[in-house]
């Protein structure tokens, strides 16, 4: 153990004493308030209903507890314990390429990670789920999902990862900046391609057929000059029940998606609502803002790791005992969330405050007492709280607690 262990270890007890203390906190105020509705929801949303997103959200947090801690021992088990030790130590006694014995590292780690968060995953979707009556999915379909995440990660991870690797040993100091041009080309390629290449691989896209729906969906787009390869409906409820409205893709390759949940739900003047605010992400350039925000925030951090590869402090800090360029990626990759998690507060309000800009531009655009509907049938049908802790929300959360939003609505709209 060196210096840089004592701080990885304190950094690691800071964020779980502090993300345990903004639970516990959430939990309490959820409970204090379980049998009261929010003012500007009376009337709105049934006591049982509320009594109902109440149980659902303390049951997810303590769930998450649970998952925090057994995250915490898995990284000091990967780390301090000498689990990626043993892991490079027993690639690399098969004496293939350095490129080969990384990416084959790198590889097995990430399949290994994702085996060991199954029984979280599992209890979360066949039981918490299944409990509240969300789930839609089968064992079947969760394998069949695993499976192709897996082959992804063969056919396109695997080869992103030798890249990387054959840029760090080939290009000098400067590597952290190649290889930031590659990531940032991939990013964008994969913002292209994802809804007409890898998103129909998990579900079916239709186009959407009610006609008169469509003509008002394609006026209000005409209106904020936003122009799309099509509007579909994904088949969201094979999995879950839960309902969502998004627009993915760019350049000419856009498209509007609504899950067919969110389509059972919601009156077609409510649905225009809806997508008035995913709209106003686009024509804020909110897209643009948080697309420019994660380059810079990535190059800063390959920068800092283009620093730390050469640094032996690192590797013996964290219980490595043969400093490598993969091993300095699985490391970086591992450690960086437990120091980057104190700044969340400051990606959450911007968050918050893009979502309230674009709640103004819906009211807008299209009527604000519809998207008050919609949003109150969305809280109802994902049951979602009406009141949480309002510093875990500051901290945690990226939307405003429903309350605070609904007021900003109306307030809008007075104006």
């Amino acid at each position: 153990m060196n210096s840089f262990t004592w701080l990885f270890i304190a950094a690691l007890a800071a964020s779980i004493l502090l993300r345990l203390w903004l639970a516990n906190r959430h939990v309490a105020h959820i409970r204090r308030h379980r049998g009261s509705i929010p003012e500007s929801f009376t009337g709105r949303i049934t006591d049982e209903d509320h009594r109902k997103a109440a149980d659902y959200t303390i049951t997810n947090t303590h769930t998450g507890m649970l998952a925090l801690g057994y995250d915490a021992l898995l990284l000091l088990g990967w780390t301090l314990g000498g689990g990626l030790d043993w892991l490079d130590g027993s690639w690399s006694s098969a004496g293939y390429s350095p490129v080969l014995t990384g990416t084959l590292v790198m590889l097995s780690a990430m399949v290994l990670m994702t085996l060991l968060d199954l029984p979280f995953s599992l209890y979360h979707t066949f039981v918490v789920e299944e409990r509240f009556g969300f789930n839609r999915s089968t064992p079947g379909l969760f394998i069949s999902d695993l499976l192709k995440q897996g082959a992804l990660l063969a056919v396109i991870g695997a080869p992103l990862i030798a890249l990387a690797l054959w840029i760090m040993d080939a290009s000098g100091g400067l590597w952290w900046l190649y290889v930031w041009l590659v990531w940032m080309t991939f990013t964008l390629v994969m913002f292209w391609a994802w809804p007409t290449v890898i998103a129909p691989l998990f579900n079916k896209f239709s186009p959407l057929q009610d006609e008169d729906l469509k003509q008002r969906i394609q006026a209000l787009m005409d209106k904020c000059g936003f122009h799309s390869n099509g509007i579909f409906v994904m088949d969201g409820s094979k999995r879950s029940g839960h309902g969502n409205a998004y627009f993915t893709g760019f350049g000419n390759n856009k498209r509007i998606v609504f899950f067919d949940t969110l389509l059972e739900s919601l009156e077609p003047i409510e649905i225009e609502a809806v997508l008035a605010h995913e709209l106003g992400h686009f024509r804020l350039k909110h897209i643009q803002k948080r697309l420019f925000s994660t380059m810079a925030l990535s190059l800063a951090a390959l920068a800092l790791l283009g620093w730390l590869v050469d640094q032996g402090w690192f590797y013996q800090g964290l219980g490595v005992s043969q400093p490598s360029d993969w091993m300095a990626l699985l490391l970086f990759m591992m450690v960086l969330p437990v120091f980057s998690f104190f700044l969340q507060p400051l990606l959450s309000r911007l968050s918050r405050k893009h979502e309230f800009e674009a709640d103004a531009y819906a009211v807008q655009q299209s009527s604000g007492a519809d998207l008050v509907h919609a949003l109150v049938k969305m809280y109802r049908e994902n049951a979602s709280t009406l009141t949480p802790d309002p510093l875990y929300s500051a901290y945690h959360d990226s939307h405003p607690p429903a309350p605070v939003r609904i007021a900003h609505i109306y307030a809008n709209m007075s104006t």
